[in-house]
């Protein structure tokens, strides 16, 4: 009998952002601090691998204090990959994996907010890895709010060979 193991990776984003209080009618605004945050991942397989990127930049924009009209888009240059092992980045930055010579972006475009209760939110939006785009699901965690700064921790997970990663 077979066994069929799904493979999955888990995409964590745990920003720093200045929160500043919002008066009634202003939008709120979240600057992003990348020196203090990061995006991790985990990969389940038959050698798990875990690690982070290096370089990437996100924005969390909104067109009212409405939280649910809210654009979170994240750029992750792929050849920024850092497992602590040379060996383990160069495989990655491969065509089995990111692909990052002909695909040097992993991008997420929110397309819809949820608030799902006080300070957790659902991200639906379009996750694309060596150049395949598909709907996935982040969800975020805000604390901090009205304080001036705060922490936002985001989780994604995916099955990889929906994106053609062996």
């Amino acid at each position: 009998m077979s066994r069929h193991v799904t493979r999955i990776a888990a995409l964590c984003l745990l920003a720093y952002a200045a929160l500043p209080s919002v008066s009634r009618g202003q939008a709120p605004v979240f600057e992003i601090t990348p020196v203090d945050s990061w995006i991790k991942f985990d990969v389940t397989a038959s050698v798990d691998i875990a690690g982070k990127f290096d370089k990437w930049d996100a924005t969390l924009t909104f067109t009212s204090p409405d939280e649910t009209t809210g654009v979170l888009e994240i750029r992750i240059q792929a050849d920024s990959v850092d497992t602590g092992s040379g060996m383990k980045n160069n495989k990655l930055k491969g065509k089995d994996f990111f692909d990052v010579e002909r695909n040097p972006l992993i991008t997420f475009k929110s397309a819809k907010i949820v608030r799902i209760s006080r300070g957790i939110y659902e991200v639906d939006g379009d996750f694309i890895i060596r150049g395949v785009s598909n709907p996935e699901k982040l969800t975020l965690v805000v604390s901090g709010r009205g304080t001036g700064s705060g922490e936002i921790k985001g989780k994604m997970i995916f099955n990889r060979k929906d994106y053609g990663m062996n």
